[in-house]
């Protein structure tokens, strides 16, 4: 595994709609890849390797959950909103860098339980309830900062056992699974167009301008899928495990995958021998049901690398599912002509 690219791209500051920093990691890997690259208005990256026949489009998103200040209090502190999903219970006690006139370091903080009444220690956490304190006096703070001024977590990308774990890699990892793919695949029959995407989080809404615009035949997102196989889940029953390969999507609440694309996908993974599974569900969503609408549609469907503990800081995933879905996105590049 490319750990110094993925460490790269997990450790960017991408929230909502400022995604350039990531843009700048991703940039130089699909000019070195590509025919050419070219943006949009929205920011959208894509990476075009021409060709004669149908147009391919890959989408994984750069933008992560993230906060923006809504104010700044007298005393300095900073009162946010949730930009994408957040369960604010795995907030409290982290730090995060505040995007204001510079970057700054900033820790979340809550008023302290041993200040609570009963009541309120039982109420279920909202980002309202929570502050960042960044340690100056509030004069200081408010020459910053303002309102409208992101924050996003700060966590090294680092081994765990078997396992990669640090913030952003929802989606992240689904970046570096479409360029290392690139990579690792041979020719294609199709034109082949990579994009990074923007504003997934919030609505899906960055891949809907790029497969407006790219038009394509068939499309695939990569993106995260749940690892059911954490503290509280099920022993048994349908989910998607770490180390048990890539995951077909075929449902989820934002899309019903393409059954030719499904076919196809899981025909690629048999014959090489790619451990691979199936995510099903109702729940959820990815850059999938963007790409299927825009435009005309198309024939799209999603490759999931599964994760433990999504829109946190310690998101997790083990190094065989990425390779497994590198190999996979490889093989759908190389053969995406015999779909049916």
């Amino acid at each position: 595994m490319n750990l110094p690219l993925l460490r790269a791209l997990a450790e960017a500051s991408g929230p909502s709609g400022r995604e350039e920093r990531v843009r700048a990691v991703v940039a130089p890997e699909l000019e070195a890849l590509c025919d050419r690259v070219e943006t949009d208005p929205l920011g959208n990256l894509s990476g075009i390797r021409d060709g004669d026949g149908p147009r391919l489009m890959l989408a994984a998103h750069m933008d992560e959950i993230s906060l923006m200040v809504t104010h700044v209090e007298e005393r300095g502190y900073l009162r946010v909103i949730p930009v994408g999903g957040w369960d604010a219970r795995t907030l409290v006690g982290q730090r995060v860098r505040v995007h204001g006139r510079e970057d700054l370091e900033g820790v979340v903080g809550m008023t302290p339980v041993h200040l609570l009444d009963a009541k309120d220690r039982g109420k279920n956490i909202e980002v309202t309830d929570l502050a960042i304190d960044l340690g100056l006096p509030g004069e200081r703070v408010r020459e910053l900062v303002r309102p409208g001024d992101g924050a996003t977590r700060i966590r090294e990308v680092r081994a765990l056992g078997d396992l990669v774990t640090g913030k952003a890699l929802d989606d992240r990892v689904g970046v570096y699974v479409m360029i290392e793919a690139l990579r690792r695949a041979g020719r294609s029959p199709a034109e082949v167009v990579a994009t990074a995407t923007v504003q997934e989080e919030v609505g899906l809404r960055g891949a809907r301008v790029a497969a407006t615009r790219i038009r394509p035949d068939i499309a695939l997102a990569i993106d995260t899928c749940p690892a059911n196989d954490g503290p509280g889940t099920p022993t048994s029953g349908p989910s998607t495990r770490l180390g048990k390969g890539t995951a077909i999507r075929v449902m989820d609440a934002s899309a019903i995958g393409s059954h030719a694309l499904v076919e196809l996908l899981t025909r690629i993974a048999e014959e090489a021998g790619i451990p691979h599974q199936f995510h099903v569900a109702n729940k959820g969503g990815t850059d999938t049901g963007s790409l299927q609408l825009a435009g005309e549609g198309s024939v799209a469907g999603c490759v999931s690398i599964p994760t433990r503990y999504v829109h946190s800081s310690v998101e997790a995933c083990h190094p065989d599912d990425i390779d497994a879905s590198v190999r996979l996105v490889a093989g759908l590049i190389e053969r995406v002509d015999e779909l049916g």
